[in-house]
């Protein structure tokens, strides 16, 4: 399939030889007030478009962050695999705020998070078919239409999968990323976790991807119960999870990448460690 004219986004999905290794972090509420006065050394921000979309005073930070540093936009209200109506009144907002600060990637989750009208506040994972396929394909390129511009979709932790399930979670990230003609990103965390929880190969997921379609990374900790993981955002990353991060850089090469931590977050220079640490990896690879 013919790649899209739709316009994609302003940072190269490849990092070019000799070009500063271009990772940021998620910008969180916390850390308001250490980024906006102290402007620390970091390549860009990820935004959580959701928590800007009603307005309010947070918009006035978003405005000064975004006019020292890149700005990417990650959704998690688009739903983008349920059955009910794309809610458009939501993905105008974001188109709003797209059309103001001109992210260099717009992405949300290969999942739905609501039915019925009713919001689920959680990111639910779906069988993996082509009918699912089809399905969610048809409902990314409505969206791509209304944005004006490409998505990247990230793949989701699980803790259950369905029975009725035909694709690898990989060939179906693959063959929805190729129906719809979008973006990926790849979290490389979730592809962890899913290892554990489902018993999925994570050296054959990152074989399987796209990599012409990777456009960011993301890395962040979980919480290890034993008998499962639970992708909870609110620890450092594992030893696993950097070596499966070098074998994404391996095999389908260096991208943006984002360092997520969104529960009991700590001091900003805490995530800045992970940031150091994460740039090392990169130059460690490209040596």
């Amino acid at each position: 399939m013919a790649r899209s004219s739709r316009p994609t986004a302003t940072c190269p999905s490849e990092t070019p030889p000799g070009a500063p290794v271009s990772v940021g972090l998620g910008l969180r509420r916390p850390h308001y007030r250490d980024i906006v006065e102290g402007r620390p050394s970091v390549s860009f921000f990820e935004v959580l478009v959701d928590n800007f979309v009603a307005g309010g005073p947070g918009l006035t930070v978003l405005e000064l962050v975004a006019e020292h540093y890149p700005v990417c936009f990650h959704s998690t209200g688009m739903s983008l695999g349920s059955t009910d109506p794309l809610n458009l009144g939501y993905l105008r907002e974001v188109r709003r705020l797209v059309e103001r600060f001109q992210p260099t990637v717009l992405s949300d989750h290969l999942c739905w998070s609501g039915v019925a009208g009713i919001h689920g506040h959680d990111l639910y994972p779906l069988p993996f078919t082509a009918r699912t396929v089809a399905h969610v394909a048809e409902r990314i390129r409505t969206a791509q239409d209304l944005f004006g511009r490409r998505l990247a979709i990230e793949n989701v932790s699980a803790y259950v999968g369905f029975a009725d399930s035909t694709l690898s979670e990989a060939d179906f990230l693959a063959e929805v990323a190729e129906a719809a003609d979008c973006d990926i990103l790849l979290d490389v965390n979730n592809v962890y976790v899913n290892e554990r929880n489902l018993g999925i190969d994570p050296h054959a997921y990152v074989r399987r991807v796209p990599a012409e379609r990777v456009v960011q990374y993301h890395l962040s900790g979980h919480s290890d119960e034993g008998t499962h993981v639970v992708d909870s955002h609110d620890s450092r990353v594992v030893p696993a999870v950097w070596d499966l991060y070098r074998e994404a850089l391996r095999v389908i090469g260096p991208r943006p990448t984002s360092i997520e931590w969104d529960n009991a977050i700590p001091p900003l220079n805490i995530l800045l460690e992970e940031r150091e640490r994460a740039v090392a990896v990169v130059d460690e690879v490209a040596s």
